[in-house]
Formats: C-alpha cells, sequence, structure tokens
C-alpha cells in the first residue's frame, strides 16, 4: 500500500504524516504538493496538520480551494482512503467531505498535550485493526478542535455509527465528546489527535499504528 501525504503551504506536520507510515511502518509514502492536479499512483491519502494557508481566514477555508483537493474529492468519490489529521480535518470539513465545524476550543486556549480516546466503532477501514472500546493515547495540538454540528447530524453519526473515536477527558469542549468521524460512505475519516505522533516508541506510545495498520488491512481486502 502507497501513502501520499499533501503539503499545503504552512503545513507543519507533512514530514510526521510521511514518517510513521514510511520509517515507522514499512510502507511507501510520497508527498503531494498542493498545487498537482493529480494524486500520482497512491492508494491512500493523508491531509496533514499544520496552519494551511496560515488559517488567516478560518482553519482549511483557503486550503479547500487548492488545485490538489479536486483530486482529494475526486479520489474519495471513486471509494479512495483519506484522513485528514487536525488541520486536515479542517480541511475536510471546509470542503464539505465531512459534516460539522471546528470551533475554536473551550477556554479559548491552545492545547498541546497527550489525551485518552475510546474507539466508538470498529467497522471503518480506519478502526478495523482496534478492538471496541480500546482505548488508544495520541497527543493533540490545536487551537480550533471543538467540533461541532447541530442535533440532528450530531444523532445521525451516532445512529450511522460513524463517530470512530471520542475523548475520554474532553479537552477542548467537543459535543459528544466526538474527536473523530466518518463520512457515510466510511472511506473518508477526520481525526483532530495525531496518530503520526503516536507511531514510534521514542514518542511514548504507538497507538496511532492501529489508524494506519487499518487502512493498510483494509487495502489488501480490497485488492484481494
Amino acid at each position: 500500500m502507497k501513502f501520499g501525504v499533501v503539503v499545503f503551504p504552512g503545513s507543519n506536520c507533512d514530514h510526521d504524516c510521511w514518517y510513521a507510515p514510511a520509517k515507522n511502518l514499512g510502507f511507501p509514502t510520497e508527498m503531494i504538493w498542493h498545487d498537482s492536479s493529480t494524486l500520482g499512483d497512491v492508494d491512500a491519502v493523508i491531509l496533514p496538520g499544520g496552519f494551511a494557508y496560515g488559517d488567516y481566514l478560518r482553519c482549511g477555508a483557503i486550503a479547500k480551494f487548492s488545485r490538489v483537493m479536486t483530486a482529494v474529492k475526486k479520489f474519495a468519490n471513486d471509494g479512495g482512503l483519506v484522513i485528514g489529521i487536525c488541520n486536515g480535518f479542517q480541511i475536510l470539513v471546509e470542503s464539505g467531505m465531512l459534516p460539522g465545524a471546528l470551533l475554536r476550543n473551550r477556554g479559548l486556549k491552545f492545547i498541546c498535550r497527550p489525551v485518552d480516546l475510546r474507539v466508538e466503532t470498529v467497522d471503518s477501514p480506519f478502526s478495523a485493526e482496534a478492538a471496541k472500546g480500546q482505548i488508544l493515547r495520541m497527543p493533540i495540538a490545536h487551537g480550533e478542535g471543538c467540533y461541532f454540528a447541530d442535533d440532528r447530524t450530531l444523532d445521525e453519526l451516532e445512529a450511522e455509527d460513524r463517530v470512530l473515536v471520542r475523548y475520554v477527558d474532553n479537552p477542548n469542549g467537543s459535543l459528544r465528546n466526538i474527536a473523530g468521524i466518518l463520512n457515510e460512505k466510511r472511506n473518508v475519516m477526520g481525526l483532530m489527535p495525531h496518530p503520526d505522533r503516536a507511531c514510534d516508541p521514542l514518542m511514548g506510545s504507538t497507538d496511532g499504528a492501529v489508524i494506519f495498520n487499518s487502512m493498510a488491512a483494509a487495502f489488501a481486502a480490497i485488492a484481494k
């Protein structure tokens, strides 16, 4: 399986998102420039964390107009796996690929620390290698990570088993403790915590590897 990491001006976790699958887990991984009109021969796309275009308008609001996002949307519509991490989640929401919004954290402060997450569904290509109820420890690093949606959307996410993970101890005020969600086709995921920063023992946790390994296992199953 080959991962592609989209690089926007202002991305600062692009190397992390390359290193985790490439060096920690051994998957071929390449960078994709934001101005590219194609994704090449990748099998999954990662939108990394950072401050795309400086977040000068609203997190992800400018990045959604990047040329590469047309290719990312087509890739997802064709069934390709797409994961947006932190700022990548914000870009997916702004692009209309996931519902809801990411607002300023409760307390209006940037938060950077490890958090515990509870796996809510294993019925997805991003969590199939995890166990339902499993606790994963990953770091967060965001100022606008409070997940918000209207009650109807929240009810739909829960009824359709599209809440992937929840915070055990909600650090940012996200409604219903939501930390990660899936689209209706279950092939696009947004996640505020950083699995890319939790794949190396030196970082204090390797729990993030379950996300990338699940994606690889799902791709292998499709390939068969």
